[in-house]
């Protein structure tokens, strides 16, 4: 089985399009790397040496110091995928991510995003 072309892409080249996708709907680049250290366990430090270093999207999420455990409660649609029902690990983690930003860039509030106790 070939691996998806994204798991080869560096995170430094995807990283800009989510930063835009959340600027475009007034929302921060700080907001997206709140939500990527949320979702990884990467310092703010660790994240921008890992774009610095433009490491891969695989490598990205299997460094990933401590995933979140509360990531199993994204639920939903990207790119017309659930979530949710995806198999393959790294592009279940892919498409977490995917679908935090959305949420983002729809004005969700973030503790919300993050799946914060006080936000249920």
């Amino acid at each position: 089985m070939t691996k998806h072309r994204i798991y080869s892409m560096s995170f430094a080249s995807v990283y800009p399009h989510y930063v835009a996708k959340a600027e475009k709907k007034g929302r921060t680049r700080a907001e997206v790397d709140e939500i990527i250290r949320w979702l990884t366990g990467y310092s703010q430090q660790e994240l921008d040496k890992q774009i610095d270093r433009e490491t891969d999207f695989e490598t990205f999420l299997a460094e990933a110091p401590q995933p979140n455990p509360a990531r199993s409660l994204i639920k939903g649609v990207v790119c017309g995928i659930r979530v949710e029902k995806v198999e393959e690990p790294t592009m279940r983690e892919i498409r977490y991510l995917d679908k935090l930003i959305d949420e983002l860039a729809r004005g969700k509030a973030m503790d919300k995003i993050l799946r914060s106790e006080t936000a249920k």
